[in-house]
């Protein structure tokens, strides 16, 4: 019996042991991945900022509101796996804009394709900014997961070009060790959004006056490494019309001017949101392959000790004392 158990006990500890690295380096890759159903808002203020009136003249608000909303196609995803022959998620996006009195600033659509497991942009039909068809490289809104303390390749919408987004260091941010990311994006001319804030003014009639729109910007973002999340994001965002005859002589005027950071109840739910996806990534990347593999080496030992005893040769059966010999004469 003990050699039968300590057989099963083997058979247990090597099941465990082998299922160990299967769980970490062939499940999870497999099995982690972001669901194309998937939606979430985001609302971001800048306080104190610089916007652009009707009458081309800067000036200060008390506040901006930028609403951003990213929202799973399903069927497009779908559409596009067919051919792709890999799990696609595609995300319809929308930052919209506003002032302290309600009226929209900008609107910018967006649609990214991106692989569900790697989050690498996927090239297919749709892909684009503000309608206009784009090639992306890079990652944009969210990291892989296990974030690697690197650089990496970071898509900017409003240039539509891709530059390096850097690695700055380890922090802890109300509770959660996370990466620093940085880029600037230095002053570059880019297109006119295709819906203008104000009425009977199209990116064409600007154009005709020979107004071009500059941007710069200095993006940052803390990154919860398991889950590739940000927990929190930032940008000190500016943008300026120079020339032509929309300024009246005036060579330059700031069209935007801000800090934007997230507003805090987002912060409290998203840190608490990847807090929570963070413990199903370690469950899968540490805590059962450790686990398991713990247990392996436990049975490993049990299943020893067994065959040890069963091989043991048993305690001889200690002698009888002779009777004595009757004595004859």
């Amino acid at each position: 019996m003990r050699r039968k158990a300590a057989l099963v006990l083997l058979a247990l500890a090597v099941f465990f042991a082998a299922l160990s690295p299967l769980l970490r380096w062939y499940a999870f890759p497999r099995l982690a991945k972001i669901p194309a159903n998937q939606y979430q808002d985001m609302v971001l203020e800048a306080k104190g900022a610089t916007v652009l009136d009707a009458s081309m003249k800067a000036r200060k608000v008390s506040k901006v509101t930028i609403v951003q909303t990213l929202k799973g196609n399903v069927e497009a995803s779908e559409a596009i796996e067919r051919t792709a022959h890999r799990d696609v998620v595609v995300w319809d996006g929308l930052s919209y804009a506003q002032g302290p009195d309600g009226k929209m600033i900008s609107k910018i659509p967006e649609r990214y394709i991106f692989d569900a497991h790697s989050q690498e942009p996927v090239h297919a039909t749709g892909e684009m900014v503000d309608g206009d068809p784009v090639r992306r490289r890079g990652i944009e809104f969210k990291w892989p997961f296990l974030t690697e303390k690197r650089d990496y390749q970071y898509f900017d919408a409003q240039t539509r070009t891709t530059s390096p987004i850097h690695y700055k260091g380890t922090r802890n941010f109300r509770g959660v060790g996370v990466y620093y990311f940085e880029q600037t994006v230095p002053w570059t001319q880019v297109r006119f959004p295709k819906i203008m804030p104000v009425a009977g003014i199209t990116p064409e009639s600007v154009a005709k006056t020979g107004t071009t729109i500059w941007y710069t910007t200095v993006r940052r973002f803390w990154v919860e490494p398991l889950t590739g999340a940000p927990v929190y994001g930032e940008e000190i965002h500016k943008e300026e019309l120079r020339g032509g005859t929309l300024l009246g002589g005036r060579g330059k005027v700031t069209a935007f001017a801000g800090h934007v950071k997230m507003r805090e109840d987002y912060i409290e739910h998203t840190v608490a949101l990847v807090k929570s996806n963070r413990t199903l990534v370690l469950l899968m990347t540490s805590y059962l392959p450790w686990g398991f593999l713990v247990l392996g080496v436990v049975l490993l030992s049990l299943s020893l000790w067994l065959e040890a005893r069963g091989r043991r040769p048993a305690d001889p059966a200690p002698a009888r004392d002779s009777e004595p010999e009757p004595v004859t004469a």
